[in-house]
């Protein structure tokens, strides 16, 4: 257990943060299931819409730490490369 004053307001910031992080991943998973959902059921316009909500968001959760931003740019990649695959 912290001792001091500064490790104990140091680990209420973390459990805070922690709490942060984990909405901003749910979050960025939510968005992203709504993107597989849509191409498994083989909806085009769905899928290109959803595909256009979950960019930003994958990209703000690599601003904010809570993804690596190469991490990001990955999955943005792939689930663009599917959609185009659909409607092709």
């Amino acid at each position: 257990m912290a001792n001091t004053t500064s490790a104990k307001k140091a680990t209420r910031k973390l459990a805070r943060r922690t709490e942060i992080n984990k909405s901003r991943r749910s979050r960025v998973r939510n968005f992203v299931r709504k993107v597989e959902e849509a191409l498994a059921a083989g909806d085009k316009t769905a899928a290109e819409t959803a595909l256009k909500a979950v960019q930003p968001e994958l990209m703000r959760a690599a601003t904010k730490g809570v993804l690596h931003r190469n991490t990001a740019s990955r999955k943005v990649s792939r689930l663009t490369q599917r959609v185009k695959a659909l409607s092709a």
